[in-house]
């Protein structure tokens, strides 16, 4: 296991370094800059703007800066509209909020899409797995841009129950609805895999002969059936995870959270490339490390991949 971890985590890196390079010649390519707006500066003012932030070095010697700056200081550079503030400031501030309603989702929909898969498979064709089914349906015709709105509608303007935005601490009241948002969706689809995968494993040979034996189903199902169960649904909670952050853009913006999503917003409309790129980053390599962690953890349950 520590060998095939050592190669995952090894081939990992030129991933990392090939998105960074790609995502930095993407901003370089993009349309307009950073001091460009409706009315143009003087030359004289730009030439001095792209002197102080190194924009007037040849395109290799910014990659390479930008390289050296974030493999060595994890430095992602200063911000192009807020003087006060660099990058890893912005991402510092904004980042624990969106991982604490991110993570809190992504337990959310785990549970609760894994419970619900489970009592669907085991009490195949009744009335709980019908329910189950059409909720996980119905939570996947509602995504998170579509059931914030719907949530503040509902909870805040009609009921009055909940606040309708802010973090404030992190307080449950400001939790609820984002988690919410966030969760009901991919709560659906993990009830779906977990369903067919439950079946499948509950009409299996071995299974057949556990029962056979005597063994309680309780005993059947909590030794046998479940880790073999769980395989289908731990490679799709990898990008679960994933989607659960970059889903915070949506909720960000929705709620006033204060989260990372809402400065990634903000920059792309205010042309902040150097925030934009950070973020980027920042969200491919959690994509990476989550992928990552999710082999290890299939590798766990399933001693023939490491083989």
């Amino acid at each position: 296991m520590l060998a095939y971890s050592l190669r995952r985590i090894v081939g990992s890196v030129p991933t990392v370094l090939l998105l960074i390079i790609a995502s930095f010649f993407l901003m370089q390519v993009a349309p307009g800059g950073p001091f460009t707006s409706e009315r143009p500066l003087p030359p004289e003012v730009l030439r001095n703007l792209e002197a102080r932030y190194g924009l007037d070095q040849p395109l290799w010697k910014q990659l390479w800066d930008y390289l050296y700056n974030i493999v060595f200081h994890f430095d992602f550079g200063p911000s192009f509209k807020f003087k006060d503030r660099d990058v890893n400031d912005i991402i510092a501030s904004g980042l624990p909020i969106s991982l604490t309603y991110g993570f809190l989702s992504f337990l959310a929909a785990t549970s609760v899409g894994v419970a619900l898969g489970i009592a669907a498979a085991l009490k195949h064709n009744s009335w709980i797995d019908y329910l189950a089914v059409s909720l996980g349906i119905a939570a996947q015709a509602l995504p998170n841009f579509i059931m914030g709105p719907i949530l503040i509608l509902t909870f805040t303007l009609y009921l009055g129950w909940l606040p309708g935005g802010g973090w404030n601490g992190g307080q449950w009241q400001y939790l609820i609805m984002p988690v919410i948002a966030l969760s009901t969706s991919y709560m659906g689809s993990i009830a779906r895999i977990t369903r067919s995968s439950m079946l499948e494993v509950l009409n299996s040979n071995y299974i057949r002969t556990a029962r056979a034996k005597g063994l309680p189903d309780g005993l059947v199902i909590w030794r046998h059936a479940l880790k073999p169960m769980l395989l289908p649904v731990i490679s799709y909670l990898g990008p679960v995870f994933v989607y659960v952050l970059t889903g915070s853009v949506f909720v960000d913006i929705y709620f006033s959270t204060g989260g990372l999503g809402q400065s990634y917003v903000n920059s792309a409309l205010s042309r902040d490339y150097s925030v934009l790129l950070g973020v980027t980053i920042l969200y491919g390599v959690l994509t990476v490390a989550v992928n990552l962690l999710t082999d290890l953890a299939y590798a766990w349950f399933d001693p023939k991949i490491r083989y």
